[in-house]
């Protein structure tokens, strides 16, 4: 075998020969070296400069689309939300499809809008969309199991929305869900001097407090806001003066009880109110927020005469909820029906013309038919201009959640209803009473098409459902069997005949069908077109006969 080298170096040096560069020519070389990249020729490192690390994305740049749910405090939070993340880079879109991240701004007062809240979650999911999720649902409940591994944003973090948001992008779960403190005391909430994008830039929302003082045994958003925490005059008279000064012409006092503003640091509400008048502009108005009775009784004198002020609308939302003392206690609201008409009855005296919303809670635990009545009579009596009707909803963690319930549907009224379709999810037949209300029955084939009576058994938002009553008769109105489905309406019996039959004239029972018919067909057979032979000759024929058959029924032949 033939040696690897011809032969042996005694030194390392006899590797080097004349020609080559010498060291220190070769570190004279490295200064006029120019660096070349190298090119990744592998798949796989060309995937990865596509898709960088999540470290590597660079906030700012994404689009975002936010949804809110709730009261006009809600929709002032959505707002501050939005504006921080514009003043950042963040493009705040309004079609949902184009977003890179979705800002869900929950409610938790009523069951269906958390259902909104938590369906538009799982179409965020399925749209492979980034979510940030914020307001009272997540922070009443941050341990839900749909909100497991997404991102929450507190009430009273809001100002901080860009961090979690830009965390989010990242590919990362940030929640921050605590309060705000100043030397241990809770404050109202984030600056009121943040950047805002208003909804409507003619109107501002400021939430003077957060919280409330009651304990209401149905009331889920006190275990998102708290307790009472206000705002200082002087930040809520600049935040107004902000607000003039950029083009708004009316002002939205909001918060979860107005009417209990300052009691935590020594002021109250119409000491608010007569400061934030002097700042209101010719021709600029303010709106009061919802107030609960309890706190506005002895502010009566002052408030009246804030209400009959030119630049303050003569509005007060005031929720009675029940006209059952019995109900009212149940629900520890702290008054009695005597204290809600005291209130209503002084402004309508005091404040000509004034207009009093309030709300009604129907079917509240232990609700009997008595208490029920003395609410309509209470509705009777002041006909309130603006009245906010609401079906009792158990709200998970609420005392009232715990009481007996009573039944949401109270009905058993018997009525007739015409069956006429099938219902979206096949299983009832969609009848209307005389009313035409919408009223779904047992998918009987008997009753498509006929008058049925039924009892009434359960309601819906948008439905009835109905027993057939079982010695009831079943009234048939059509006076002919309705057509089949598919089936040409408007056509005469010859040429339906034709239609089902051909031209097999010579078994068609009525003479006067076979008179016409066979007279169509011979002058159809005259026709040049069709003396020569075709593929199609049949079909031709079959279609002229029916033109012809036309012509007849509409000439009256």
């Amino acid at each position: 075998m033939p040696a690897a080298c011809d032969s042996l170096l005694e030194d390392i040096e006899d590797i080097v020969s004349a020609q080559d560069v010498k060291p220190h020519d070769r570190q004279f070389a490295r200064k006029n070296v120019v660096p070349k990249v190298r090119k990744r020729s592998s798949q796989k490192n060309v995937q990865a400069d596509d898709d960088p690390p999540s470290d590597s994305i660079i906030p700012g740049a994404q689009k975002i689309w936010i949804r809110t749910w709730g009261c006009s405090h809600n929709n002032s939070d959505g707002e501050y939300m939005a504006g921080q993340l514009a003043s950042y880079g963040y493009k705040i879109t309004e079609n949902a499809a184009e977003a890179d991240l979705w800002l869900l701004n929950s409610c938790t007062v009523k069951s269906p809008a958390e259902d909104h809240f938590r369906n538009s979650i799982k179409k965020a999911q399925e749209d492979n969309k980034k979510v940030v999720l914020a307001g009272c649902v997540p922070q009443a409940q941050p341990r839900q199991d749909y909100l497991k591994g997404l991102s929450i944003i507190g009430v009273q973090q809001i100002d901080r929305v860009v961090e979690v948001v830009e965390e989010t992008i990242k590919g990362h779960s940030v929640r921050l869900l605590g309060q705000k403190k100043d030397n241990g005391k809770r404050l109202g909430g984030a600056r009121l001097d943040l950047p805002k994008i208003r909804k409507n830039p003619l109107i501002e929302i400021i939430s003077i407090n957060t919280g409330c003082l009651n304990a209401c045994t149905y009331c889920k958003t006190k275990h998102a806001r708290g307790d009472l925490a206000s705002y200082p005059i002087e930040e809520l008279v600049d935040r107004a003066k902000q607000s003039f000064q950029e083009g708004v012409c009316e002002i939205w006092l909001t918060s979860e009880d107005t009417g209990a503003y300052g009691r935590d640091i020594g002021t109250d509400l119409p000491t608010l109110l007569w400061k934030l008048v002097d700042v209101i502009p010719e021709g600029a108005m303010l709106r009061l927020g919802m107030t609960n009775p309890p706190y506005i009784l002895e502010h009566l004198e002052e408030m009246a005469k804030i209400l009959n002020h030119p630049r303050v609308y003569a509005f007060l939302h005031i929720p009675v909820q029940s006209a059952s003392d019995s109900i009212l206690m149940d629900m520890k609201r702290e008054y009695c029906v005597a204290d809600f008409k005291r209130v209503v009855d002084f402004l309508k005296e005091k404040v000509p013309g004034i207009t009093i919303a309030t709300d009604i809670i129907c079917g509240f635990p232990g609700e009997t038919d008595e208490d029920f009545q003395d609410t309509m009579k209470l509705v009777e009596e002041y006909r309130f201009p603006s009245l906010f009707i609401n079906q009792f909803y158990p709200r998970p963690g609420t005392p009232a959640a715990k009481i007996h319930q009573v039944p949401a549907l109270v009905v058993g009224e018997r009525q007739r209803v015409l069956v006429t379709e099938e219902s979206f999810d096949s299983q009832f037949y969609v009848a209307h009473n005389q009313f035409y209300e919408q009223v779904l029955v047992p998918k009987d084939p008997e009753f498509m098409g006929k008058m049925v009576e039924v009892d009434i058994y359960e309601a819906g938002k948008h439905f009835m459902k109905g027993r057939p009553v079982s010695d009831a008769n079943v009234f048939t109105p059509s006076i002919t069997r309705p057509l089949a489905k598919g089936e040409v309406s408007g056509i005469t019996e010859e040429f339906r005949y034709v239609l089902e039959n051909g031209l097999n004239l010579k078994a068609c029972p009525s003479p006067g069908i076979r008179e016409k018919a066979s007279l169509s067909s011979r002058m159809v057979m005259q026709l040049p077109w069709l003396q020569e032979g075709g593929g199609l000759k049949m079909l031709s024929v079959s279609l002229a006969l029916l033109a012809i058959l036309v012509t007849f029924y509409y000439r009256g032949v």
